[in-house]
């Protein structure tokens, strides 16, 4: 049952209010001053608050400013029989949810209750969807190698420096570009990912630009490429060296002077994009093989960032098989299994060339092959299977 509190100094007010809201099945308490009501509001957690604006002593609007230190995600419906556009504006600008004159009508009354709790709702689903999937993609390890990562992360995020992360396939490059992203100063803005292995080179211009309506034979309307769809956010150009050289000249001008031009249009778009790259390809090598600029290489790599493969760091091996174990038994809605210590020595002294990605396939073909204790037996069978034609 949601809880509602309702802070005003006329008890008539209180009551008719109370009435009202407990007939929809909300809980309801009751404050007559402003002091009272933030004493309540530090006892216990409300969905909504109805709160006037005139009171003796402590107003509405100091109210609102002290409980959005205390609770900033919870909805402040602000109410008064003196209501002018300029307090609604301030009262918004202190982070009310809504305003409602007095005597306030009861069909607005409650839909706007209604629409705080839908906006409550949404704001805790929000966090605890934010929080499943920076576990989701949680850098795990204590190794020196991985340490020196976070570190370089940690330097790095709060600022707007781009970043060229380097290393093989499946050791975690988008890892270390999230977690850039999520503790930068952007984190409330997008994180749009560019696979540009994946893009054929004769629409990766457009991908990244977009397109005008008309431009080519298949632009049937018009279309925002990543930067835009980016901007505010940070973009994530991964596999940036297989990039077409066309491509990449027009991405050196949109990190030169933060511009883009869609495709078929003649019109300077303003962008606030932060870049982030990454590549398995040694670009040096591709800049002397005339395959890749080299002053996008300098404009993509104030930061440089390694990610190493498994292979340098298997003492991560045994934290990394123990999150993949619980992420799969919550995929599947099993208990996670155990595996014995024989079992994980025998893992980390297997060659990984595929990296963590083939680590967590490993450990799923183990769970689905072991009974309650993955074994050394069962390690040995299905960690590196003979595959028969």
């Amino acid at each position: 049952m949601p809880k509602i509190l309702i802070i005003d100094d006329e008890r008539a007010i209180r009551s008719t209010l109370k009435e009202i809201l407990e007939f929809e099945n909300y809980a309801v308490d009751e404050a007559e001053d402003g002091e009272k009501g933030l004493q309540l509001l530090n006892k216990s957690k409300y969905d909504v608050v109805l709160c006037d604006i005139k009171m003796p002593g402590m107003d509405g609007l100091e109210v609102l400013e002290k409980a959005m230190e205390v609770s900033p995600d919870t909805p402040f419906i602000m109410i008064s029989a003196h209501g002018t556009i300029d307090t609604a504006v301030e009262a918004t600008k202190k982070g009310a949810y809504d305003f409602l004159q007095k005597p306030p009508d009861l069909n607005r009354l409650l839909v706007t209750v209604r629409n705080a709790l839908d906006k409550a709702t949404l704001v805790t689903e929000t966090k605890i969807l934010k929080k499943k999937i920076s576990k989701t993609y949680e850098m795990v390890g204590t190794s020196g190698a991985l340490g020196r990562v976070k570190q370089a992360i940690e330097k790095v995020a709060p600022t707007d420096a781009r970043v060229l992360i380097t290393g093989p396939n499946g050791s975690g490059k988008e890892l270390v570009a999230r977690s850039i992203h999520e503790h930068s100063n952007r984190s409330n803005g997008p994180l749009i990912e560019v696979n540009c292995a994946a893009i054929p080179s004769e629409l990766i211009e457009s991908e990244l630009f977009g397109h005008e309506k008309g431009s080519f034979t298949s632009a049937v309307k018009q279309r925002l490429g990543k930067f835009e769809q980016a901007n505010g956010g940070t973009l994530f150009l991964d596999e940036v060296g297989d990039m077409s050289l066309s491509a990449q000249a027009k991405v050196l001008r949109a990190l030169q002077e933060h511009k883009i031009t869609r495709v078929g249009g003649d019109k300077d778009i303003q962008v606030d994009v932060r870049v982030i790259a990454a590549t398995n390809k040694n670009l040096l090598e591709e800049i002397e093989a005339k395959n890749f600029r080299e002053d996008l290489y300098h404009r993509l790599g104030v930061i440089l960032i390694h990610v190493p493969p498994l292979n340098e760091r298997r003492e991560d091996i045994p934290d990394l098989v123990a999150k993949f174990l619980n992420d799969i038994a919550n995929d599947y809605g099993n208990k996670p299994k155990s595996i014995a210590a024989d079992a994980m020595e025998y893992l980390q002294g297997l060659d990984w060339r595929g990296n963590v990605r083939e680590l967590r396939n490993v450990v799923e073909r183990l769970v689905i092959m072991s009974g309650n204790e993955i074994t050394l037996e069962d390690a040995k069978a299905y960690a590196r299977p003979v595959v028969t034609y």
